[in-house]
């Protein structure tokens, strides 16, 4: 409630006393004021207390709140479960109107605010990382993978005789069946093997072949990706990005973790200049430490955003937006530097220890130089062992049973079919497979403690698969 203007008698509060709570007010004030319109991170995270006090204001303007309202439409934004309505803030329209996400709501001038501001938000963030040439982004309340979706069918209405999709293979299965559940055909573009770093990196000669043999007509786009395990790097998005743009067709871009690592948010940067990339997609949980389920879609081209706005069908949930909105005034733009820099040096730390651990016990780390997030270490003393195969699997399940979340073991010879595909060496990313390894990773939020804490477990279980006998 604001209070300026009020005339309240002295005999309720004292006028020095209401002056000073007054003057604090004035100041929350301010900051709103700045918000709205700047529409910038700010420089230093708000308050809890600051951020619901703001939230409650928005939702306030939607008409579910309206202490007069009478609904009479089919949907109200009625909520039956009081924890559900405190849950949501009593947000329960929604985002967007149907068919368009960036469409305002006439019952919801609140939560369209909050959708506005939030993209905007998140552009300046972007921008704040390096990625200066991007026009506009905006949050797609659904998980990575469908939003990819959503942007391959997005370019299907644009190229509707093209039905071929041009892929560097990673072996993450989300993103692969992004084409197959846009009804597109997949073609896979195996990754070249640098066998003095034991590391994988895009055939951008593949790609050009292949668009020689299918005709650039009947291709949709390209596909790239940035952020993936290791020893597999980041894709030559700059090169790849030449090449759209010379064959004059879409490229995007998975970006699921990237926006935390500055050398991929620079290949980008370069890329969108000097060639072309339609749609860069990124996950908010990854970058932003919120709850799964959206995803952040930047272009240099607003009208390619707009028209993807538009493919969505219906309206959408405002959880994310709620979610990435309150995240991103907590942390403000110091905040979030911060840990971004932690990351930096903890991912230096995790190496560091990786090389070591690999010297004591006679394995390598790939040098996998474009990937700044993920790390690999083979385990090939390990499979040797008593030639039982199944110790590399085994060194999982105890890190797992241990509490090590995240480390993926990948043995070799594992086949997966993904919608009719088959992918020989799983997880490997190719197929040449050699040697089983494992790897972790230093992403955004990763602590100290539980890097030292994970490397005494996994010495522990090494020793003990490794005295068990044959």
């Amino acid at each position: 409630m604001n209070f300026n203007g009020i005339n309240i008698p002295q005999k309720l509060v004292p006028h020095n006393y209401l002056q000073l709570g007054l003057a604090a007010q004035r100041g929350r004030q301010r900051q709103v004021k700045e918000l709205l319109e700047k529409r910038k991170l700010p420089e230093q995270g708000w308050r809890d207390e600051e951020i619901e006090e703001l939230v409650h204001q928005l939702a306030a303007l939607d008409s579910n709140n309206f202490a007069h309202n009478v609904g009479l439409g089919e949907r109200e934004a009625r909520i039956a479960c009081k924890l559900v309505a405190r849950r949501h803030y009593n947000f329960g329209h929604g985002i967007g109107r149907s068919g368009d996400l960036l469409e305002a709501q006439p019952k919801a001038a609140g939560s369209t605010l909050l959708v506005s501001l939030t993209n905007a938000l998140l552009l300046d963030l972007m921008q704040t990382l390096g990625l200066h040439s991007c026009r506009g982004c905006f949050l797609v309340p659904l998980a990575t993978g469908m939003t990819l979706t959503l942007c391959l069918q997005a370019l299907r209405k644009r190229r509707p005789n093209a039905k071929y999709v041009l892929w560097s293979r990673i072996d993450q299965k989300s993103c692969f069946k992004a084409i197959t559940a846009a009804g597109l055909q997949p073609i896979v573009i195996p990754v070249q093997v640098l066998a003095h770093e034991h590391a994988l990196v895009t055939d951008c000669g593949q790609f050009e072949q292949r668009i020689r043999e299918l005709g650039a007509a009947n291709i949709l786009c390209l596909y790239s990706t940035t952020s993936c395990f290791a020893p597999r790097n980041c894709d030559s998005v700059v090169e790849l990005a030449k090449l759209a743009k010379s064959a004059a067709m879409p490229h995007l871009v998975n970006n699921a973790y990237g926006l935390q690592c500055e050398d991929i948010t620079g290949q980008l940067e370069r890329a969108q200049r000097v060639g072309r990339i339609d749609y860069i997609v990124q996950s908010t949980d990854k970058n932003l430490l919120v709850p799964v389920g959206g995803a952040i879609v930047a272009s240099c081209d607003e009208q390619l955003l707009q028209h993807l706005a538009s493919s969505y069908a219906g309206r959408a949930s405002s959880s994310q937006t709620l979610d990435v909105f309150m995240t991103l005034l907590s942390l403000g733009r110091s905040g979030y530097e911060a840990l971004l820099q932690d990351r930096r040096q903890n991912f230096q730390y995790l190496k560091q220890r990786l090389q070591q651990f690999a010297t004591e016990h006679g394995e390598i780390v790939p040098q996998s130089t474009f990937n700044q997030i993920s790390l690999a270490l083979t385990v090939s003393t390990l499979s040797r062992h008593g030639e039982k195969e199944h110790s590399v699997t085994q060194l999982g399940a105890m890190l797992h049973s241990r509490g090590v979340s995240g480390v993926r073991v990948v043995p070799v010879g594992q086949t997966k079919s993904i919608d009719g595909y088959e992918f020989k060496h799983f997880g490997s990313h190719h197929e040449q497979m050699e040697v089983p390894y494992l790897t972790v990773a230093a992403a955004l939020g990763i602590r100290r403690p539980e890097i030292d804490k994970f490397f005494e477990i996994l010495d522990k279980c090494w020793t003990q698969l490794k005295k068990a006998p044959a």
